[in-house]
């Protein structure tokens, strides 16, 4: 047991050290910085499976539709404002997100697409079937549709779409992650740390890009609920 909480939290300091995962396009990331990361997300997919709880489980297929609204939302929305923190954040982190996540759905044989049911065998072929905007939980489908509809208004409201996602992002990940620490499920674990260091710097460049528009408060003008200060900054 001692020999595992030494391994998790050895991948844990890593991750947290070296990913960042993409800063969406803003200076100071390099690629030596995003080939460590991809290193460490496909180590942790070829390591040995853990054992995980059912709620674990749930955790990541709920996990992937959420990071494919990020991905899908960033880039409808820029094609109606063509704002770039939402171009670069989309193709440059969440398409990485996505994969990652969908990588632990092959490796622990979990249907993303028929979410909550998890026991059913991953199968590709299903997720043709939920095309641009369309996702399989019905919590996500929702938050999508009211967070577009915000977003198509101005570039303002675009970037704070961004703001809402991400908090909403570490929000459920901060959840995940005390699963994954409690399950001792190390490769789920960095997989989550990956995502939620990428959230903490998607926030501040669409942080950035509102305070660069006048909005002195950035995020924080949407209220205490996505006004967090105390995220890490790369």
């Amino acid at each position: 047991m001692e020999k595992n909480y030494i391994k998790a939290l050895a991948i844990t300091l890593m991750t947290t050290a070296l990913i960042g995962c993409g800063s969406g396009g803003e200076k100071g990331k390099g690629k030596n910085d995003d080939g460590k990361a991809d290193a460490l997300v496909d180590a942790a997919i070829a390591s040995e499976k853990s054992t995980l709880t059912q709620e674990l489980q749930d955790a990541i297929t709920y996990m992937y539709s959420e990071e494919k609204l990020a991905k899908e939302i960033y880039l409808n929305l820029y094609a109606i404002q063509a704002v770039k923190q939402l171009n670069n954040i989309a193709t440059k982190s969440e398409v990485k997100h996505v994969d990652a996540v969908d990588r632990l759905a092959v490796k622990y044989d979990l249907n993303t697409t028929l979410y909550p049911d998890t026991t059913t065998p991953y199968d590709a072929n299903s997720l043709n079937s939920f095309t641009n905007g369309k996702f399989p939980v019905v919590a996500i489908q929702e938050l999508y549709d009211r967070l577009y509809e915000k977003g198509i208004q101005s570039e303002k409201d675009a970037l704070e779409v961004g703001c809402i996602v991400e908090v909403t992002d570490v929000e459920d990940l901060d959840r995940d992650i005390t699963l994954a620490t409690e399950a001792n499920a190390t490769d789920v674990l960095t997989i989550f740390n990956f995502l939620r260091d990428g959230s903490y710097n998607h926030y501040w460049a669409f942080n950035k890009g509102l305070t660069s528009q006048g909005i002195t408060d950035g995020c924080c003008s949407l209220g205490a609920d996505y006004c967090h200060p105390e995220y890490p900054q790369n």
